[in-house]
């Protein structure tokens, strides 16, 4: 017998008390192992739609909705007696008659109207995308036949409440694009013998095999186990590419889930490759570890042939393994040999905060190792016009820090990569077959240039995913330079799964519909849609400081007492300057906290960080503090820009990091600030 349970069952499961969850998993062992058992106490319900839906008992007022035939049980729902008989009087399982999957469809007589069509003498007609739409191309879309009237009928606010509340996703998907402005695209047909295996059932049908993979379902939210790939991204995870692709896309749409499959298809499709997963931070890498981990659970072997690492603690690892010792200049070393190098050789002129910017962004990321070379670069990214008599005084300062990181046995990272991609040129068999790389917009000019080295401008042997405008680590350069051209391989992911519809429309106001690299690749944020609805987001502004926590200590045991544990909440300021603010706010609302970035931590506690910490994480709520004028966009970063050019640099990447930051959180977010407030968020809640 076939042993399923539905994404609707792990769904209800977590709106359960502790103790209910597990007495409903105490009785789904029990299901897996023994239906008749009587303690479960199955029975047909006469009253549902579904002549095969069967309730067991799980507790004295907690039942599981189960779908049972002669071949298959599966797991539906669970919820008070009254509750759960209910939803089940309102739900059947069928096959799509035209696309062949199965589906939990909601019954259509007993739904409340959603669109009420009235005339009103004056009023402007409202537009009903679908009004002339071909049965058979809704159909094709995934559409109910039941709820085929109820799409012809519904305006374009009608159609965001019918995909996201009431249809299955592939016909809530279909229909959200086309009411963002993309055309009626029906999905390929599918050919397969059971319902159960069609693409878009399994985003919502899982089989256990055994107990053990009941368990870890169990205690595993869907999105956590399943790591679903959705049909548009398939085609970019496994199409061949003759050179570097790079995949795009606003957040929350599944570029690093894209990114793991990628590597993991890469795996198999040859016996003998070697994949590297990488990112640019060791937290991010360990993320990606951790998805990678549920995909390929069962394939050990698989496994341990993509290697999951953050690409400077990579570069470390292969420069020792070269036998030599490592001995890295860091930020605040390079800052002193620069002040010094500058009063020696008289160029005082130049500020210590933009001498560090050109060594950093320009001399170090480069590797120049010549006056010629620094005269003639183009320098892509830094705004800041410099004359020729000016780039030679200041040669002198440069040439001097690298005399000194010599004299010192001193490198950076850059220097060290660089020494990597010289020697990979050299070498014919290179340490990996090929490379994927997530969160690309943040890698720097000397990772890419290894990257470069290491693909080898092989079939397959790069490919990135990231976006644009989260970029908050790096200025802008040439990757056609560096011989990463994406031209024609780069593609952009418009469907958001984390996000709630209200969240994502709010803080995509941070950005502008498009942005283009230096290269001129452009994405384009138009046409983006969520797969959900959620609470519209909270902007509120306070006297002071205490008012503030006072505000959002309410909030988060809100939260919390709607079902959220506190490792689902995530709290983010601008700088370490406001994390006393944070601090207090969660310690105000009596839940345990633990600081991103720190080790010895609280388990299950409120995420606490800065902004720059919240990249690559998600949570049910966040609450982004501290939203103060001065505080984003950082006052000390306008004050530090070289020159007036820089200055829109600064904003761009100042707002990025709201915009990462309000983008964590799936079904809740509170932005707060006191008054006088960022200018940014009369954007935010225009």
């Amino acid at each position: 017998m076939q042993f399923r349970i539905a994404d609707t069952f792990t769904g209800s499961l977590a709106r359960l008390t502790g103790e209910e969850q597990k007495a409903v998993k105490t009785a789904a062992f029990d299901l897996q192992l023994n239906p008749e058992r009587p303690g479960l106490s199955m029975h047909k319900l006469d009253g549902a739609r579904d002549p095969n839906f069967w309730s067991a008992r799980a507790g004295r007022d907690i039942r599981i909705i189960v779908h049972r035939t002669g071949g298959s049980l599966l797991l539906c729902y669970a919820d008070h007696h009254d509750k759960a008989y209910k939803w089940a009087e309102r739900r059947k399982l069928e096959t799509h008659p035209k696309t062949g999957a199965a589906q939990l469809v909601e019954v259509r007589e007993t739904v409340r109207e959603i669109v009420v069509p009235a005339y009103v003498e004056g009023a402007p007609a409202k537009r009903l995308p679908f009004a002339d739409a071909a049965e058979s191309d809704l159909l094709a879309c995934g559409v109910p036949a039941d709820w085929l009237d109820d799409v012809r009928a519904a305006d374009e606010d009608g159609i965001l409440t019918l995909a996201v509340e009431h249809l299955p996703e592939e016909a809530a998907e279909a229909l959200l694009r086309l009411a963002a402005g993309e055309p009626l695209q029906p999905a390929p047909p599918v050919a397969v013998s059971d319902p159960f295996e069609h693409p878009d059932a399994q985003r919502r049908f899982r089989t256990m095999r055994d107990a053990a993979e009941l368990e870890r379902a169990l205690d595993y939210p869907w999105e956590k186990w399943a790591v679903f790939l959705h049909p548009a991204q398939r085609q970019v995870v496994e199409r061949d590419y003759n050179g570097p692709a790079r995949v795009s896309g606003g957040a929350g749409t599944g570029k690093t889930v894209a990114a793991v499959h990628r590597a993991v298809h890469l795996a198999r499709a040859d016996a003998d490759a070697r994949v590297l997963l990488a990112t640019f931070s060791d937290t991010l890498a360990e993320a990606l570890r951790e998805k990678l981990g549920l995909l390929v659970r069962s394939e050990p072997r698989l496994a341990e042939r993509v290697e999951t690492a953050s690409l400077d603690d990579l570069g470390e690892r292969l420069y020792q393994a070269r036998g030599g010792s490592l001995r890295i200049a860091d930020k605040e070393r390079i800052r002193a040999l620069l002040e010094q190098a500058a009063k020696r050789e008289r160029a005082t002129a130049s500020s210590p905060r933009f001498l560090l910017d050109e060594w950093e962004n320009v001399v170090d990321a480069w590797q120049l190792d010549s006056r010629q070379a620094y005269l003639d670069i183009r320098r892509l990214g830094r705004k800041t016009r410099l004359p020729a008599a000016q780039r030679e005084a200041l040669w002198a300062v440069f040439a001097r820090v690298r005399s000194e990181l010599r004299d010192l046995g001193l490198t950076t990272l850059p220097g060290m990569f660089g020494l990597l991609t010289a020697e990979l040129a050299g070498r014919p068999n290179p340490p990996f077959t090929c490379a994927v790389v997530d969160e690309a917009q943040d890698i720097g000019v000397a990772q890419l240039r290894f990257l470069a080295a290491l693909g080898g401008g092989r079939p397959n042997s790069l490919f990135f995913a990231g976006d644009l405008g989260q970029r908050i680590f790096r200025t802008p350069f040439s990757w056609k330079a560096l011989g990463v051209d994406v031209r024609g391989r780069a593609q952009t992911l418009k469907l958001n799964y984390r996000t709630s519809h209200q969240i994502r429309m709010q803080a995509d106001r941070l950005l502008a519909p498009e942005s283009a690299d230096v290269d001129g690749n452009v994405e384009d944020r138009r046409g983006t849609v969520s797969a959900f609805n959620g609470a519209p987001p909270i902007v509120r502004l306070f006297a002071d400081a205490r008012e503030e926590s006072e505000a959002v200590a309410a909030w988060l045991r809100e939260r919390c007492a709607e079902g959220s544990g506190a490792e689902e909440v995530g709290v983010f300021v601008r700088s370490e300057s406001e994390l006393d603010r944070a601090r207090a706010a969660v310690r105000a609302a009596g839940l345990p906290l633990r600081i991103l970035g720190e080790r010895a931590q609280t388990e299950g506690g409120v995420s606490l960080g800065t902004m720059h910490r919240a990249k690559g994480l998600e949570f049910r709520a966040v609450a982004v503090m501290a939203c103060d004028d001065e505080a984003i966009p950082l006052q000390e970063r306008i004050e530090n820009v070289a020159d007036d050019a820089d200055l829109q640099e600064v904003y761009d990447t100042e707002r990025h990091l709201l915009y990462v930051a309000c983008t964590r959180a799936r079904d809740h977010l509170l932005v707060s600030g006191v008054e006088p407030a960022s200018e940014f968020l009369d954007d935010l809640r225009m």
